[in-house]
């Protein structure tokens, strides 16, 4: 990666600052205290077999440890006339046991940790409420922040370390401001958290790479065919065929975790043929479609398999995945739709609806700098989307009035993107506010084109977004264009087949413009010449 250590020392004090600057003035002056407890290992039912670890992100964000059953007690004094402010950062990790050794990777030593993790302090987890109960000696007025309790969202913080500052008639205890204030200062990313968020996409755009090349292979014959090959074993890795969106998904996770990508930062959208009209689509578990059975028979009912072999034929179709794994719990998000079929080749109408798609990113990114709000980049979108259909002849009339309308939703239904970071849909609160006096209020078209946007504030340097337009024929979204006057429904026939089209960087706001962190290119040109095996 970079070589540069995780700054957890200075999460914790732009928490702090921010913190104190939205505390009542009659808070602001007193020692700050947080006391959070990260995740525990889960396990599957009732049962002893563990499930995977992923740390909670505020405690990642703060403390930079993944080790299951660690808490964080930190202390802030804030600048005084006569002093500077002071920072003490205390992480408490659980002992090592004999079960520890013998069944599972063992939790750090002190000695180790010490080297592992930028805090000020480190101890045993057994030892926090002894830890407590000295801040509420040393420090009698303050005030212990602390996540949503009794929130099903949060790592639980066990009541008997907080009963003490419950019972205490000089301390405060609140989780009115914490998760907040991390929200915030989580929405712009520092160098090294950068630097996670670019590991990430690099590994994620390889692996979106070696998903079409192996499908290019197979549309040159370079791979091993499993029936009447004489192959009685096992199939070896380069010998694998994507014939279903699992198989396709297999390789992808596979491509992560050969990189050292532990986990995939939320379940892969692998949707083949009709099925990519489905935004969060993630079962990926059906066949491709192939002839005898036609484009519109989704469910294959397994016909293809008994299919003679010169019939086993891949109808023109697109395969949209939807994919990023996660480096060190920063999450790379990253769609491409590809051609499979059709000697993987797009389709002209599939063609036509892509490069419409592909506009209506670029043009959104050339439009991408500090002070943009996000909501001109969405209705820009809808805009290059109804310019786009009238020329096709899919829509019919007036621009402003189509517009005004706001029938375009039903084929572009979501957010242009979201702000990106240690979650996908990263720090809800804070990238669209319950209280948001920044949104537009001029030529701002339909109010459906926002009603899922995840993001509306002006972009400011180090944010990182998505930019992810898409276009869809999803039968239910259609349903509420079948009586518009803007629609042209014959022409619209001819495109339900097309399922749908999303195309998915990951961008990094800078200083005067942007930079795209996602490197697998998404050119017409280029995926049809290696989802071709030309190249």
């Amino acid at each position: 990666m970079s070589g540069l250590a995780y700054c957890a020392r200075a999460h914790v004090q732009r928490t702090f600052e921010h913190l104190t600057n939205v505390l009542p003035p009659q808070l602001k002056e007193k020692p700050q205290v947080l006391v959070i407890a990260g995740g525990t290992t889960p396990f599957r039912n009732d049962t002893d077999r563990e499930l995977p670890f992923r740390q909670e992100s505020n405690f990642y964000y703060l403390s930079g440890c993944s080790v299951p059953g660690s808490l964080l007690l930190a202390l802030y004094q804030p600048e005084q006339t006569n002093a500077s402010a002071t920072l003490s950062v205390n992480l408490l990790i659980p002992e090592i046991n004999a079960a520890d050794l013998m069944w599972s990777v063992p939790p750090p030593t002190i000695e180790e940790a010490k080297q592992i993790f930028d805090v000020t302090n480190i101890q045993y987890s057994s030892e926090l409420q002894s830890a407590i109960d000295l801040l509420l000696q040393s420090h009698p007025e303050a005030i212990f922040h602390t996540l949503p309790r009794n929130s099903p969202l949060f790592p639980v913080l066990p009541e008997e370390y907080l009963t003490t500052i419950v019972a205490s008639e000089t301390h405060t205890i609140t989780d009115a401001y914490l998760l907040s204030s991390l929200h915030t200062v989580r929405l712009i990313k520092d160098e090294i958290e950068i630097a996670m968020l670019r590991r990430a996409n690099d590994i994620s755009s390889r692996a979106h790479e070696t998903v079409m090349r192996v499908l290019g292979k197979a549309v040159q014959g370079k791979i091993l065919q499993e029936k009447g090959a004489g192959i009685d074993r096992p199939l070896l890795p380069g010998e694998w065929l994507i014939e279903k969106e699992a198989e396709a998904e297999a390789i992808f996770i596979a491509s992560c975790r050969r990189e050292g990508a532990v986990h995939q930062a939320y379940l892969p959208i692998v949707a083949a043929s009709k099925r990519a009209a489905t935004l969060h689509y993630c079962c990926n578990d059906r066949e491709f479609t192939w002839g005898p059975v036609k484009p519109h028979d989704h469910l294959n009912q397994g016909a293809f398999a008994q299919a003679p072999a010169p019939e086993r034929k891949l109808e023109p179709q697109v395969l949209l995945i939807d994919a990023g794994c996660e480096w060190d719990c920063y999450s790379a998000d990253i769609t491409r739709t590809m051609p499979v079929g059709n000697g993987g080749m797009f389709s002209e109408n599939s063609k036509q609806i892509y490069s419409l798609v592909l506009e209506m990113q670029q043009k959104s990114m050339e439009t991408l700098k500090p002070g943009v709000h996000w909501d001109t980049i969405q209705l820009l979108c809808h805009e290059i989307l109804v310019d786009g259909f009238l020329k096709l002849g899919l829509f019919k009339g007036s621009k402003d009035e189509i517009l005004r309308s706001g029938i375009s939703s039903a084929f572009f239904p979501h957010g242009v993107g979201h702000s990106l970071g240690m979650d996908v849909h990263d720090v809800p609160s804070a990238s669209k506010p319950a209280v948001n006096s920044t949104i537009p209020q001029d030529n701002v078209g339909h109010p459906n084109f926002y009603t899922y946007l995840r993001l509306r504030l002006p972009l400011a340097e180090g944010m990182v977004v998505t930019v992810e337009p898409g276009i869809y024929f999803h039968e239910h979204l259609l349903k509420t264009a079948e009586e518009s006057e803007y629609v042209n429904h014959d022409v619209l026939n001819k495109y339900r087949e097309v399922g749908g089209v999303r195309i998915e960087d990951d961008v990094l706001i800078t200083s005067d413009g942007h930079e795209n962190l996602t490197k697998v290119r998404s050119d017409v040109e280029w995926l049809e010449l290696v989802c071709s095996g030309e190249i």
